[in-house]
């Protein structure tokens, strides 16, 4: 068998080595050629449940367009920004990239709308967090392998996964909580550097990202951002050396130079902040009590300012509301039809319901809705309410 390399010589000391993972809940011999953490990049690729993310929303449902961005493509385009910043920051970037990778997974169809219509008919059953759906769907739902449920992935990727928003503190969703019972994820610790990163790493993108959907979907237009820092700063800097420039070319060039000052910045207030604070291994950034990959102050306040902005002028717009609005109640619909009557479950899922008592089977359901694309989701509610619809 090919060792895997372990990047001793070109990581940071405080970089997560896969020589020191803390290893599987079910043991495994190691992969010829990969490393821990290529291998769970390639579980997760192959994964059913990352194939279904080319037709689960971003902001806009599937149908709307092509061209706006897929919880797919946006995972993609994360892992773009944490590999190369883990790079730049001599981080593991396999395990960066992997957890770039997952850290939509648990999403229901039509975004975080469907995600609040499930949280509410599952508000008596224990409650629905996408975060907890993507540990239940990597430790639980895959059902790939012979030996084990789930994709049995490092210590350090599902770590990363649970905190992708920092330390879970007071009530943790119950999926964390029941899986935390079995295999100690330490939920009250930062996580290593590469999962931080990836988490910032998606604050850029979507921010980013969004503003570029946002102009195409007509809602506003690229010098409503004018009077902003940073972005309007980049708007005449633009329009000064391409004045010839097609507009949607501008548009693109604002875009990728907001990213790279992003980039520039969260690598920047770091590598600061790994000096400030005396970081020389894993375990120093797992101790501190605060994250050690952030933004700089100023960074932090244009972030704010265009999450103040894309809130009231895109996700509270009134189209927008209205299609969450839809969303909402088709995935209620789903839940309330196939909780009363789970023996119109597709097969699989019906005989995991059977003989299950109520908080079980809400559960059961709520699998699969979570796991249906927006695609589904509608063709299964015209199939359930509509009478003639075929069912297929």
């Amino acid at each position: 068998m090919l060792p895997h390399p372990d990047y001793a010589s070109t990581l940071a000391p405080y970089a997560c080595l896969p020589s020191q993972s803390r290893g599987r809940m079910h043991p495994e011999p190691e992969a010829q050629g990969r490393s821990p953490y290529q291998r769970d990049r390639d579980r997760i690729i192959h994964s059913t449940a990352f194939r279904r993310l080319e037709y689960k929303t971003q902001v806009f449902v599937n149908h709307e367009g092509d061209h706006y961005r897929t919880r797919l493509t946006h995972s993609l385009e994360v892992a773009q920004l944490t590999r190369s910043l883990c790079r730049r920051l001599r981080l593991n970037e396999d395990l960066g990239e992997t957890l770039a990778l997952s850290h939509d997974l648990g999403h229901t169809p039509f975004g975080h709308a469907g995600e609040d219509g499930l949280q509410e008919v599952m508000a008596p059953f224990g409650g629905f967090n996408h975060n907890a759906q993507a540990i239940r769907i990597l430790t639980h739902l895959e059902n790939r392998y012979a030996a084990f449920d789930g994709l049995n992935l490092t210590w350090e990727t599902l770590e990363g996964i649970a905190k992708h928003n920092g330390p879970l503190e007071g009530e943790i969703p119950w999926a964390i909580r029941e899986f935390n019972g079995q295999y100690n994820l330490e939920l009250h610790t930062w996580p290593g550097l590469e999962a931080q990163i990836a988490a910032l790493c998606d604050d850029i993108a979507y921010h980013n990202h969004d503003i570029e959907d946002g102009i195409r979907a007509g809602l506003f237009v690229l010098y409503d951002f004018i009077d902003m820092p940073l972005i309007g700063d980049l708007i005449r800097e633009v329009d000064d050396r391409h004045t010839e420039a097609h507009p949607r070319r501008r548009i693109h060039e604002v875009i990728r130079r907001m990213i790279n000052r992003m980039v520039e910045d969260l690598e920047r207030q770091t590598l600061a902040n790994i000096e400030a604070h005396g970081i020389r291994h894993v375990t120093d950034v797992r101790s501190l009590n605060k994250p050690v990959a952030s933004f700089s102050p100023a960074m932090q306040d244009v972030n704010r300012q265009l999450k103040a902005f894309l809130m009231q002028r895109m996700y509270r717009h009134y189209t927008v509301n209205r299609m969450a609005s839809k969303a909402r109640r088709l995935v209620k619909d789903l839940f309330v039809f196939f909780h009363a009557e789970p023996e119109c479950l597709p097969t699989r899922w019906r005989e995991i319901a059977e003989g299950q008592y109520d908080q079980q089977k809400a559960r059961v359901v709520a699998d699969f809705i979570a796991g249906m694309t927006d695609r589904f989701a509608i063709e299964e509610h015209a199939r359930i309410y509509h009478l003639e619809e075929k069912n297929k």
